[in-house]
């Protein structure tokens, strides 16, 4: 993880947590795949990322999810993080968002 750019990792550990969060908090979803920029493009600074438009596969279902990220400096340990699930994405929208069936 240390190899990736300063923003590559922060990115990265939040996707990460928001998969995570999901799985442990929402009864029968398994998260297998996140994808953050899928209806607004994430932005950094410093050490926060805000994904206001992003994506998360769940059952070979797409849902759409947004983010607040804060990390440590370095991008390894998650200081703060809050999301919220939203709505599952049409079928048809998919290729339009950069979102794979499984």
């Amino acid at each position: 993880m240390l190899k990736l750019s300063p923003e590559t990792r922060l990115e990265q550990r939040c996707d990460a947590r928001a998969m995570g969060a999901v799985g442990r908090e929402h009864k029968g979803y398994k998260p297998d795949e996140f994808v953050a920029y899928a209806f607004a493009d994430p932005v950094i600074r410093g050490s926060q990322i805000k994904a206001p438009g992003g994506a998360i596969r769940s059952g070979g279902k797409w849902y759409r999810l947004s983010y607040v990220c804060e990390t440590s400096p370095d991008g390894l340990d998650v200081k703060s993080f809050a999301y919220q699930l939203g709505t599952e994405v049409p079928r048809s929208e998919w290729d339009e968002h950069y979102l794979v069936p499984r």
